[in-house]
């Protein structure tokens, strides 16, 4: 073999490779964080569904994003993309902390389809108020599940759950809620009269 063959054969990246997998999920691992195997082991549960339940609401805010229409495309187009892009934060921060755990996050949209709680779409365009409404769905699922795995994460000791769960995914949920449905209230129309000069009252004797 001449040395310039070897040298080719040394930079040739090596493709296709299979391996076991190491860790199963619904699996951790020992870290020396001062959890206990249960509470950590729970705490990756409750994560994860709400992982999963965050990657649905990421994928609807997208979805309607691209197929916002009527009066209010632009400004709704770049709210729902503003607002993804803080999902797609709370996402990670929501991985990182199971992976922090000792867990396997689940990362496969196929996977966090299996166990999201957020029903599906249509695959078609829903009517614009029917988009919002369903954004404001998921996001009650996960509020609601987020308070109940923040209060029961607590009592496990678990205070760095804890408040991720309250700093990013339930505080900037609210708000993100809030935000959607202020575009769901009717606006009354203002009437405008035509400009009249008032009737001068009667003068009394």
């Amino acid at each position: 073999m001449t040395s310039a063959h070897r040298h080719q054969s040394g930079s040739q990246p090596w493709l296709h490779q299979k391996g076991a997998e190491i860790q199963p999920f619904g699996t951790v691992r020992q870290l020396p964080i001062g959890l206990s195997y249960e509470a950590r082991m729970y705490a990756c549960q409750r994560l994860n569904h709400l992982l999963a339940d965050t990657q649905m609401l990421y994928a609807l805010y997208k979805k309607h994003h691209w197929l916002m229409r009527g009066a209010t495309f632009h400004q709704l187009h770049l709210l729902l993309d503003q607002h993804a892009s803080a999902q797609l934060a709370v996402i990670d921060a929501l991985a990182e902390r199971v992976q922090s755990l000792g867990g396997v996050a689940v990362g496969d949209p196929r996977h966090a389809a299996e166990i999201t709680s957020v029903p599906r779409p249509p695959d078609g365009v829903e009517e614009v108020p029917a988009m919002l409404s369903r954004l404001l769905e998921a996001h009650e699922t996960i509020l609601v599940n987020a308070r109940d795995a923040a209060h029961r994460l607590a009592e496990l000791g678990d205070d760095g759950s804890n408040d991720l769960l309250v700093s990013q995914v339930i505080r900037g949920g609210e708000a993100q809620a809030w935000f959607l449905a202020e575009h769901l209230v009717e606006t009354p129309l203002v009437r405008l009269l035509p400009d009249t000069e008032p009737e001068a009252a009667p003068i009394r004797a």
